[in-house]
């Protein structure tokens, strides 16, 4: 690899990281080499450097790189005895080591990214050295996240440990559990934990993320501690205008059955049917959606490791998608699709062909 920009060079790790990870990865490397954190928008990078900067005692210190000049790292010279002397920005001349986090490090320009080099690898600007025990920590999106991202050097990118961070639902859950997120957040999550994060899509509009949902848990809980209902046309615009509109959809739908939270399961044990009025389409799309979710968890992929209980489960389910598909063939198909590369056990498959080939035949 070169020094030059004239080529694009962009983070492609086969490992990803999640949460966890990533807090045991800078508690042990992050004090002995700066680290770069590589992640979609939205999905915690920022809250995690600033949860580690507490962890260990230290002041968080971030600068956006997307604002930032080369002045605003190096500083502006100044004459000193005759001598001109380059004199850094006070928020990152400070006497008491520290975390400096580099935040869209690589949304800036290459000026910028010039001067990083000497900040990054040797931690020194000029003739400032950051005080003995500081952290640099750098954070940016991939290329592929429709974000302001600029070529980074070959220089930069080999004077980082790099890793690349993902949303874990399970772990997201755990911390919203304790930060006070909504629990009708909480709740549909929990359910559909696949909808945590979706990629950024190739147009303008929003996309759910732990940040969107954290936004949408905010707007919900203005409403409740203002002890107000919220109306249904305004709850729909908090709703879409924060997660992904299949997402908000199927929110949406989740809300108008939280009178009987355990609605699926009553179905499930046959103590209640799908809803079948015309106005209940979308809490019957929610309840399709989530019974999928509990066939993909519960069924294992060999039928000889089948126990009792789940015998039982997997006859109910053929049962249940029979009903569903006379009720609403295209909800029924969804719900045996291979959608986003998850797809059903093939022995269920084949004993749900074999008695709705309809479901298959018709896609």
């Amino acid at each position: 690899m070169n020094d030059s920009f004239g080529k694009d060079i962009f983070m492609n790790l086969p490992i990803t990281v999640t949460q966890s990870d990533l807090s045991e990865i800078l508690l042990n490397i992050a004090p002995v080499r700066p680290v770069f954190i590589w992640g979609a928008p939205g999905i915690g990078k920022s809250a995690l450097v600033q949860q580690f900067a507490e962890e260990v005692g230290l002041t968080c210190v971030s600068l956006l790189g997307s604002q930032l000049a080369p002045e605003d790292i190096i500083g502006i010279p100044q004459i000193q005895e005759d001598v001109s002397t380059f004199l850094p920005p006070k928020m990152i001349a400070r006497k008491e080591p520290y975390v400096l986090f580099l935040d869209e490090l690589n949304a800036c320009s290459q000026e910028v990214q010039k001067a990083f080099y000497s900040l990054i690898h040797e931690k020194r600007i000029g003739e400032y050295h950051l005080p003995e025990g500081s952290i640099v920590i750098g954070a940016g999106n991939r290329t592929q996240d429709s974000a302001i991202v600029k070529t980074v050097s070959s220089a930069l990118i080999n004077r980082m440990f790099h890793v690349q961070l993902k949303a874990d639902p399970a772990q997201w859950l755990t911390w919203a559990y304790t930060n006070g997120i909504h629990p009708w957040v909480t709740d549909y999550l929990a359910q559909r934990p696949d909808h945590l994060f979706s990629e950024p899509p190739k147009t303008e509009e929003p996309y759910s993320t732990p940040r969107s949902w954290h936004m949408l848990s905010d707007a919900l809980k203005e409403y409740d501690a203002g002890k107000k209902a919220i109306p249904e046309n305004m709850l729909r615009m908090i709703t879409y205008g924060c997660i992904s509109a299949s997402h908000a959809g199927m929110f949406l739908a989740f809300t108008k059955q939280l009178g009987n939270q355990h609605l699926l399961m009553d179905i499930i044990k046959g103590e209640a049917k799908w809803p079948s009025k015309p106005e209940e389409r979308d809490v019957l799309y929610f309840l399709a959606q989530s019974f999928r979710a509990k066939l993909l968890h519960e069924l294992p992929a060999n039928k000889q490791n089948l126990g009792k209980e789940k015998q039982y489960f997997a006859h109910r389910a053929k049962a249940l998608i029979k009903e569903l598909s006379l009720l609403n063939h295209e909800i029924a198909q969804m719900v045996v699709s291979a959608d986003e590369g998850k797809v059903l056990p093939e022995w269920f498959m084949i004993e749900v062909i074999r008695d709705l080939p309809r479901l298959i035949v018709d896609k």
